[in-house]
């Protein structure tokens, strides 16, 4: 039998839409199970945490896998498969002592599962969004020191380096993986079944190292339309509505049925500007879009009035966020002057867009709107939700964009490093990269947070992106469940569904 996401027509048309997939997939339901609403890829999703792409696969790489550390809210890392790690006085040397867990086919999590799961994501072929991570680490001198022990030795200093054990994309496999179609981790959860596009199964690991799930299934369920995830939640078909728009927050705030976790201020919203073609390669065109939007009436509309400007820069309230930078506020008449300047008076472009993000849509035109303000000609282009971030990558000058919580340190060197992971902007600038490796390469932590502050007030003028809010990260679970966390995503204790109890 094949399976497709549910649509908002489907969910609303009967009761046995739920039942139907959980028998052709299992064969038999747990009444204990924990079914979750997630916006999902289509039919080219994959269970290899090397490759997740959009929080659905974060979410199920989180319950099947885990990683060598965590994010705590503020971005400090706390100990996960790596019971401690230190380095040397150099920052080029790491070692790394794990504890005592097991992979759900009953191998223990070894030294050489790390080294070989760090190199995989540093191989170019595979493409991993994580690469970037571990550029550094020269795999020909890192080495396990016993089962339980490794030595991770890198090119150059990097007193960040732990920062990127936790972040998606980061898991831990067993030595020898090539084969996701039935992946073996060593997460609170083992896998059951699953089809690309369509739902996710799986249950309990009683041998997990930080306790055993409390539920005995965990099922993700592809509901892509917002409004559809909620009248499933609503009406009982799933348990959990993942990444909700302020709009329907505030509509939702006081219905007895539902809770709501919020974590406000946490997910960045933006605009890429690609810098590599015109319009962007012109810098006073970048300076007149900078200067052209309303940040305080995106927040009002698009945000329904329930997140936080921003300063186009990421990260805001998080540690090693440049403070000192003054807000960038409209400006009409400079913004017409440079596109006067620029002879772009008659200049037309698309924003992408998509309901990936449930803000989008209203964003692009907001932001459209305020651009024909100072003589832009510019039209939002929607593209499919499943393969949005991955078009985005080469298609388009200008495209929506949006980041939960990382490092700060992570997220410039993804997207403003020369060769960054994710540099779509094409942003280059040889004085930006020389403040990053000093700033890796500096122990004492005042003085590193110092060089990223200066670092980012480069990327602020010239950088190519701009971030317009802080969105309040929402999710809508049942009343009947509790154990959940509010939490910005990419933090430990989001999507931790092991703790989550059914009544």
């Amino acid at each position: 039998m094949s399976r497709h996401p549910f649509t908002r027509r489907g969910l609303l048309a009967g009761s046995l839409g739920l039942a139907a997939l959980a028998a052709c997939g299992t064969g038999q339901s747990s009444s204990n199970r924990l079914r979750v609403a997630f916006s999902a890829g289509g039919s080219k999703e994959t269970l290899d945490p090397a490759l997740v792409s959009l929080f659905v696969d974060q979410a199920r790489a989180k319950a099947l896998f885990d990683t060598l550390a965590a994010y705590n809210a503020d971005t400090s890392l706390r100990p996960r498969l790596a019971e401690s790690w230190e380095s040397d006085a150099t920052g080029k040397r790491w070692h790394i002592r794990l504890r005592q867990a097991s992979f759900h086919d009953g191998r223990a999590v070894t030294a050489d599962d790390v080294l070989y799961s760090f190199r995989r994501i540093a191989d170019p072929t595979l493409a991993s969004s994580s690469r970037q991570y571990f550029v550094k680490v020269d795999f020909g001198l890192s080495r396990a020191i016993s089962p339980t022990e490794l030595e991770l030795v890198l090119t150059a200093p990097d007193f960040e380096f732990p920062a990127g054990w936790a972040a998606p994309g980061a898991e831990i496999i067993p030595a020898g993986t090539t084969n996701f179609g039935a992946p073996v981790g060593s997460g609170p959860f083992r896998f059951v079944s699953f089809t690309p596009g369509g739902p996710a199964v799986f249950r309990k690991w009683e041998s997990h190292w930080d306790g055993a799930p409390t539920v005995d299934e965990l099922e993700f369920v592809p509901v892509n339309d917002e409004t559809a995830r909620v009248n499933a939640l609503l009406s009982g078909q799933v348990d959990y509505a993942h990444d909700l728009a302020a709009g329907t927050a505030a509509r939702l705030a006081n219905d007895n049925r539902v809770a709501l976790l919020e974590a406000k201020g946490t997910t960045m919203q933006g605009l890429i500007l690609r810098l590599t073609q015109p319009p962007f390669a012109d810098p006073r065109l970048l300076r007149a879009v900078l200067s052209g939007v309303d940040r305080d009436a995106l927040n009002r509309v698009a945000l329904a009035g329930r997140g936080e400007i921003g300063n186009d820069l990421f990260g805001k309230g998080l540690r090693g966020y440049a403070t000192g930078i003054p807000q960038r506020t409209r400006d009409v008449d400079l913004a017409r002057s440079l596109v006067r300047e620029a002879g772009a008076e008659t200049l037309a472009f698309a924003i992408e867009t998509s309901d990936v993000d449930p803000g989008f849509p209203t964003a692009a035109t907001l932001i459209s709107q305020q651009l024909k303000d100072i003589g832009l000609n510019v039209t939002p282009n929607t593209r499919a939700s499943s393969t949005y971030f991955t078009e985005t990558k080469t298609k388009g000058v200008a495209a929506l964009t949006r980041t939960a919580t990382l490092p700060v340190a992570t997220f410039l060197n993804q997207r403003f490093r020369t060769g960054g992971s994710n540099n779509i902007n094409g942003f280059t600038s040889p004085e930006f990269d020389a403040l990053m490796d000093r700033a890796a390469a500096t122990a004492d932590e005042p003085a590193r947070l110092g060089l990223l502050a200066d670092a980012q007030r480069i990327v602020h003028d010239r950088g190519g992106l701009l971030a317009w809010g802080f969105s309040t990260w929402t999710i809508a679970a049942s009343k009947r469940v509790s154990g959940l966390v509010t939490a910005p995503p990419n933090t430990f204790d989001w999507a931790r569904f092991d703790r989550a109890r059914l009544s």
